[in-house]
């Protein structure tokens, strides 16, 4: 006789969460990535939310105050702080585009939907650079 009970154990797939260690190894499409840096920018601009609005209120308080401010952002990590707040500006600012025009359905085949991700993901990368270079005084 055929045991039932152990057939049915053996046909039904299991499903088991993508540990950390394991997400190394997971090939994650382009859309994907910049979904999931869309919400770590996201939520970067939200916590450091505070020290924007420090940094805005020490430039426009006084003119002692502003001179506070470009003493404070002289500081290289304080730039590079900046800096990685100007990237998540950038890269929330036009992944939220990318995520309208989707929402308009407008690139969403597949590779219409992968070659917009790797635009996203390029261009904030490309306008970072750009400001970077600005930030740290190259021009």
């Amino acid at each position: 006789m055929v045991d039932v009970e152990n057939v049915a154990k053996k046909d039904k797939p299991t499903f088991r969460n993508i540990g950390l260690g394991q997400l190394i190894h997971y090939r994650l499409p382009w859309a994907g990535k910049v979904s999931i840096l869309h919400r770590i920018s996201g939520a970067a601009l939200f916590l450091l939310l505070p020290f924007i609005l420090y940094l805005f209120d020490q430039s426009l308080a006084s003119e002692l105050s502003y001179q506070k401010f470009q003493a404070l952002t002289s500081n290289v990590l304080v730039k590079l702080i900046c800096l990685g707040l100007i990237w998540c500006f950038l890269h929330h600012f036009c992944a939220g585009i990318r995520y309208l025009l989707l929402d308009l359905e407008i690139g969403v085949e597949k590779s219409e939907a992968n070659r917009s991700a790797i635009i996203v993901f390029s261009l904030g990368l490309a306008l970072t650079a750009i400001v970077g270079l600005k930030l740290f005084g190259f021009y």
